[in-house]
């Protein structure tokens, strides 16, 4: 079974995200509310998966990916973020993210993006 971390800044897409991954064989070890929160459980609990939010307060996705993917070259982090725009998933790509599914998700397209980290 694979372990993940969840990062949001939102209880109910944390929530959401936990109910989805459980149901499909994955193991939520950890949830951070802030980039400076996932690269702490990030190093104390070593996911398997991180699923990283880009817009949050404190530190962002995009540098706490970039922290990550720096401790941990073999990181896997899938980007699920309301904000699609072209330059922030490449910006999210450049900093080590693996995969980047766009809020609103179905549930079959998050779990099948896990899959293929």
């Amino acid at each position: 079974m694979k372990t993940v971390l969840v990062v949001d800044d939102s209880t109910f897409m944390r929530k959401i995200i936990k109910n989805a991954v459980t149901k499909h064989e994955f193991d939520v070890i950890g949830e951070a509310v802030n980039g400076d929160a996932a690269v702490k459980l990030y190093l104390e609990l070593k996911p398997d998966i991180v699923t990283m939010d880009i817009t949050m307060s404190g530190m962002g996705g995009i540098e706490a990916t970039k922290q990550i993917y720096e401790t941990d070259a073999n990181a896997k982090i899938l980007v699920v973020s309301s904000m699609g725009q072209e330059l922030i998933v490449k910006d999210a790509i450049k900093s080590g993210a693996k995969g980047f599914i766009v809020k609103p998700f179905q549930e079959d397209q998050l779990i099948e993006a896990l899959k293929k980290l």
